[in-house]
C-alpha cells in the first residue's frame, strides 16, 4: 500500500523572503503611481507660465488638460488588457519609461499643436499605472490583506495632490517651466528602472493562463463590475470636482487669496493620505467587507461636501478641509479591491482598467458641469450640490451590489 501523500510547504524563510518581497513590489508600484500624478498634477501650476511664455489666452490652457485626458482614457482600457497578456512588470516599466521620456518632451514645446500632442501621448502612459498595480496587489496579497495593500497604494493620489502643490511652485521659482517639466521626466524615467529590475509578476514562477478576447469582453456583462463602475464615477464626480473646483470656488465665491484657497486644497489632500491606509486595515480586520464601508464613506462624503458649501471664512473651511479630504478619498482603496474580487485576478488589470476609465469620464465632465451651474446662479452653495451628487449616486448604486464572502 502506497504511503499517503504529504503535502510540500515552503520553509519558513521562503515565506519570510515572499512577504518582504511583496512590500517591495508595492512600494515600486506606489511610487510608479506617485510620480505618474505628480506628472500630470503640475500642469496645474505651471500653467499661466506655460500660457505666458507661448502667449496663449488663458481659456486655451485648458484644452492640455482635454487632451491628456482623452489618452487617459484610451490608455486605462487597453493598458489593463495588456498587463494581464504580457504581465504588469513589463506594462508598468514600459508606461513608466514612456510617461518620463513625454513628460521630458514637453519641456521643449514651442506651440499649442505639439503641446497637444505630447500631453496626449502623456495621458496614453499614465494611465496604465493603476491597472498594473491593482494587478500586482492582487497576485502578491490574500483577500485578507488585500485592503491594507490597496490603502496603502491608492495614498499615492492624495500625496500626490500635496507634494505637487508644495514642491513644484518651489522648483518653478528656480527653474523655467520647461526646467520643471525635464527634472520630472529625469525622475520617472529613473522609475522605470527600479520597476524593471525591482517588480516581479507574481510569487511563484509559473505561467498564468493568457486572457483570451471573450474573458475582457464578459467584463462588460458583469453585473457588479457595472455597479462599481456607476459607484466610482459618482464618488470621483465629487473628489475631483472638488479638487479642481475649490480654490476658484473659495477665491470667487468668499474673496480668499490664490494662497490661502491653495493651502486650505492641500489640507484637503493630507486628509486623504492617512484615511486610504485605516479603511483598508479595517476591512481586512472585518473578514474582507467592502461594501457597507464605501456605502458609510460616500455618505458621509455627501454630507461633508452639503456643509463645506455652507461655509463662508478661513477658519471655518480649514476646519472641516481634512475632515472632507478623508470621507472624499476613503472609498477607493476599497472599490479598487471589490474590482479584483469580483472579476478574479486572471482579469484583475483588464477590470481595473475598464472600471478606472469610467470612473475618470467623472473627473472629464464634472469641471464643465460645475462651472456651468456656478456662472448660471452665482451661488457657492449650488455648485456644492452639484457635486455632491455624485457620490449620492454611487452609494445608492453599491446597495445593489452582491458582494462575496
Amino acid at each position: 500500500m502506497a504511503a499517503p501523500t504529504v503535502p510540500v510547504t515552503a520553509s519558513p524563510r521562503a515565506e519570510q523572503f515572499r512577504s518582504a518581497r511583496r512590500w517591495l513590489i508595492l512600494g515600486l508600484a506606489w511610487l510608479a503611481f506617485l510620480l505618474s500624478y505628480v506628472d500630470r498634477l503640475a500642469w496645474s501650476n505651471v500653467a499661466s507660465s506655460v500660457g505666458h511664455g507661448l502667449g496663449l489666452p488663458l481659456a486655451t490652457l485648458g484644452v492640455f488638460v482635454t487632451a491628456f485626458y482623452i489618452g487617459y482614457v484610451a490608455s486605462n482600457l487597453l493598458g489593463g488588457l495588456a498587463s494581464d497578456r504580457i504581465g504588469p512588470r513589463l506594462m508598468l516599466t514600459f508606461a513608466l519609461l514612456g510617461l518620463g521620456v513625454s513628460t521630458w518632451l514637453f519641456g521643449f514645446i514651442t506651440s499649442i499643436t505639439g503641446g497637444l500632442v505630447i500631453q496626449a501621448l502623456m495621458g496614453l502612459f499614465a494611465g496604465t499605472d493603476y491597472a498594473t498595480g491593482v494587478k500586482l496587489i492582487a497576485a502578491w496579497f490574500d483577500r485578507t490583506d488585500r485592503g491594507t495593500a490597496m490603502g496603502i497604494f491608492m495614498t499615492a493620489t492624495s500625496l500626490g495632490v500635496v507634494v505637487t502643490n508644495l514642491f513644484v511652485p518651489q522648483l518653478l521659482n528656480l527653474l523655467h517651466w520647461n526646467g520643471v517639466y525635464h527634472a520630472m521626466g529625469g525622475i520617472t524615467v529613473i522609475g522605470a528602472v527600479f520597476c524593471f529590475f525591482g517588480v516581479r509578476d507574481r510569487p511563484d514562477s509559473g505561467s498564468e493562463p493568457v486572457l483570451e478576447l471573450a474573458d475582457f469582453l464578459d467584463l462588460f456583462r458583469d453585473r457588479n463590475l457595472i455597479l462599481v463602475a456607476l459607484s466610482g464615477f459618482g464618488a470621483m464626480w465629487g473628489t475631483w470636482g472638488f479638487a479642481f473646483w475649490a480654490s476658484t470656488l473659495m477665491t470667487r465665491g468668499h474673496h480668499l487669496s490664490t494662497v490661502e484657497a491653495g493651502g486650505i486644497v492641500a489640507m484637503f489632500g493630507t486628509g486623504a493620505i492617512f484615511s486610504k491606509p485605516l479603511i483598508g486595515i479595517l476591512s481586512d480586520r472585518l473578514g474582507g467587507i467592502r461594501k457597507i464601508p464605501v456605502i458609510a464613506c460616500l455618505l458621509c462624503f455627501v454630507v461633508a461636501l452639503l456643509v463645506f458649501g455652507t461655509l463662508g471664512t478661513k477658519a471655518q473651511f480649514r476646519m472641516i478641509a481634512p475632515i472632507l479630504g478623508v470621507t472624499a478619498f476613503a472609498y477607493s482603496p476599497l472599490l479598487g479591491a471589490m474590482v479584483t474580487e469580483s472579476a478574479g485576478i486572471r482579469r484583475a488589470g483588464s477590470s481595473a482598467g475598464v472600471t478606472n476609465a469610467f470612473w475618470q469620464l467623472g473627473s472629464v465632465i464634472v469641471p464643465v458641469a460645475v462651472g456651468v451651474v456656478f456662472q448660471a446662479t452665482q451661488s457657492f452653495y449650488a455648485a456644492f450640490v452639484t457635486l455632491a451628487a455624485g457620490p449620492l449616486l454611487g452609494a445608492c448604486g453599491l446597495m445593489f451590489f452582491r458582494e462575496s464572502r
